[in-house]
């Protein structure tokens, strides 16, 4: 976990990789959770008998559980002391480039790419790639605005 005394300090560390995270299951369960949050309990996600004939062999993490999860396991990643908020503000470029299948484990690790300063505070843009541990390419890459409010 690397920890900014504040804001300032945070933004000195542009085009700095900010760490990985701890390794995170993605079990059945949390799968099921967001297919009941989201309301999309596609097979794919859900139904492990059909799945395991379908096209990956096991139910899958919908895309947007596996960039849901970026904010939880970016918290293990960093944290800037000394401000009033740190709000998500949203994303510039999404990717999903394999699935996610259940039971994996996920990581991420975030470079800060660039900040711009606003009337609010600061904005940041933190690239993140989102791993499996089996070592091949990322399953998502996210380039994710957060704002910093001093």
């Amino acid at each position: 976990m690397r920890t900014f005394e504040d804001v300032d300090a945070f933004c000195a560390a542009v085009g700095e990789h900010l760490g990985d995270s701890p390794w995170l299951l993605v079990d059945q369960y949390r799968i099921n959770q967001f297919a009941d949050a989201t309301g999309d309990h596609q097979w794919i996600h859900v139904d492990p008998e059909r799945a395991a004939n379908g096209p990956f062999g096991t139910t899958i993490a919908h895309g947007y559980l596996t960039l849901s999860l970026v904010p939880v396991l970016l918290a293990d990643v960093f944290a800037v002391e000394n401000l009033q908020a740190f709000v998500n503000y949203g994303a510039n470029k999404i990717r999903f480039l394999r699935p996610v299948p259940v039971d994996s484990r996920i990581q991420a690790s975030a470079t800060l790419a660039s900040i711009e300063e606003t009337p609010m505070g600061v904005r940041a843009t933190v690239n993140v790639e989102v791993r499996l541990d089996d070592g091949g390419k990322p399953a998502c890459i996210a380039e994710t605005i957060i704002l910093l409010v001093r």
